[in-house]
């Protein structure tokens, strides 16, 4: 398991900054919505604490999409004004605010998917309105390592903690924005607030195959046990490709604009 948090983030990452480079923010964005962080958190809390546990921390995380997309929303317009630590320190308190609300509330699944659903329609009309090139240089090499080690250590603080703390917190804290920090703020770095804000708004909509996973985990562990996690990834992957032409659409769109003379 260790190895898995070692390789699985870092590797992840650098997709992400590959694709990036090659179809642009939305792309990279877009593919960011997979369950890569959440699902070896959750497996981990199954194989430890058992399916019901973490089935309830799927309930939470669910829950939790709330804060992850205000994380982005914010990040997103903050950084359109002020340098990434800044940002940085306003969206994660943002989150850890929600976070907190959210860990008072007592846990329900209908709640969860009220709040995920609520966050993620909302989402597309909150962020700024960019168009970001695409293209460019590559980022360094050394800023790609270090990517890579940034993700790889927040996903071991994060699965110390969740294991640790209850499985309401151990789900809230399986969706804090791992991801979203590393790529946020190296793409700031690198590539421009604009760019940022592109890559953060395809984040929210590859959401919805977070969420989708989240959802199933929660109805089938008490049930099917481990066939749950293979059903979650089958429904993540699928509701991936119904959100693909979104961000196609948004793709074109942005590299239309940015190409014209």
């Amino acid at each position: 398991m260790l190895i898995l948090k070692l390789l699985l983030i870092p590797g992840f990452l650098l997709l992400i900054s590959l694709a990036g480079k090659r179809w642009g923010p939305s792309v990279a964005g877009w593919l960011s919505g997979l369950p890569v962080v959440v699902g070896p958190i959750l497996l981990f809390l199954a194989l430890e604490q058992g399916p019901a546990f973490a089935a309830q921390s799927a309930v939470a995380a669910l829950s939790a999409m709330f804060a992850m997309i205000a994380f982005c929303v914010t990040y997103a317009q903050v950084a359109q004004r002020a340098n990434w630590p800044w940002a940085l320190a306003v969206s994660l308190g943002v989150w850890a605010l929600l976070a907190v609300v959210l860990s008072l509330i007592p846990p329900s699944l209908p709640f969860s998917v009220a709040t995920a659903a609520t966050a993620l329609l909302a989402a597309p009309r909150l962020f700024p309105k960019v168009h970001p090139l695409v293209g460019g240089s590559a980022p360094k090499s050394d800023r790609l390592v270090w990517r890579m080690v940034a993700g790889a250590a927040l996903t071991l603080v994060v699965t110390m903690l969740a294991s640790t703390v209850g499985e309401r917190w151990s789900g809230l804290l399986a969706v804090f924005p791992v991801l979203g920090s590393v790529m946020a703020v190296f793409s700031q770095q690198t590539r421009g607030p604009a760019f940022t804000a592109a890559l953060l708004r395809a984040t929210a909509t590859g959401m919805y195959s977070f969420s989708a996973f989240c959802l199933v985990l929660a109805l089938t562990l008490p049930k099917l046990g481990w066939w749950g996690f293979a059903m979650g990834v089958a429904v993540s992957l699928a509701m991936l490709l119904v959100t693909r032409q979104l961000v196609t659409s948004a793709n074109h769109k942005h590299t239309g604009l940015a190409n014209r003379p």
